[in-house]
């Protein structure tokens, strides 16, 4: 079966997860988390992409953004992994890929989907066991949303903005939405759609997005699931 088309389209919410081949370490040390930041900061300003959050994990990483052309993403992704994966063999004395292939990504439908996403991604680092709050683990944008320190990679989405009419108002409706978590449903959600490209959104959403690409959103079979192997859920 020819592998499905990676879809991107300007103006809308992309969910991304990039991992390290054969679930391999992509950081070697702290040292490298800030590193991948500056790249990807660099990259997303010089291709017109709007990065939302973020989580950088010990094999893989997520990335909540918004592409303001077609060609954005994939050249932000193309340039950041390149330039990361030649700071990386050069400082480790390797060779070769560290990326497990192409990036996976896929469109949520933002007033659904945007802020469990975020939740999502803040939670990872809890569910993988390195930290016992969300605020404890450094390499993700929650610390930004919460109120702990300012991250200039980051461009909020007007939904965080519409959280509160203060910082403080923000900040602490967004910290009571990570305590109270995400459902398994919406977490099995975002795992399929992310890692099988198919849009996550209600059907008037795909309906409307379907006019502005020729690339199909859903699957021909509504109703039968996407099937995600176990061992590709418990990394994300």
């Amino acid at each position: 079966m020819a592998r499905l088309p990676r879809l991107t389209l300007p103006g809308y919410v992309h969910h991304i997860i990039q991992r390290g081949n054969n679930r391999g370490e992509i950081f070697s040390s702290a040292a490298d988390y800030p590193v991948l930041l500056g790249f990807l900061e660099e990259n997303a300003r010089k291709f017109g992409v709007a990065l939302h959050a973020y989580v950088l994990m010990g094999n893989h990483f997520h990335l909540l953004a918004t592409p303001s052309t077609a060609d954005g993403l994939p050249q932000m992704m193309q340039s950041a992994g390149r330039r990361y994966v030649r700071y990386f063999n050069d400082s480790q004395g390797r060779s070769g890929t560290l990326w497990e292939g192409r990036y996976r990504a896929t469109v949520i439908e933002a007033e659904r989907y945007l802020l469990p996403c975020m939740t999502y991604l803040d939670l990872n680092p809890v569910r993988a066991g390195l930290v016992a709050e969300t605020r404890d683990y450094p390499w993700s944008s929650h610390g930004h949303y919460a109120g702990l320190r300012i991250d200039s990679l980051l461009t909020p989405h007007p939904l965080v903005w519409a959280l509160g009419n203060t910082p403080f108002a923000r900040e602490a409706a967004y910290a009571e939405l990570v305590r109270a978590g995400i459902s398994p449903e919406q977490q099995d959600r975002l795992t399929r759609s992310a890692l099988s490209g198919w849009v996550l959104g209600d059907e008037g959403f795909i309906a409307e997005l379907q006019k502005r690409t020729d690339r199909r959103l859903t699957k021909n079979q509504p109703g039968r699931p996407v099937r995600v192997k176990a061992e590709d859920q418990k990394d994300l």
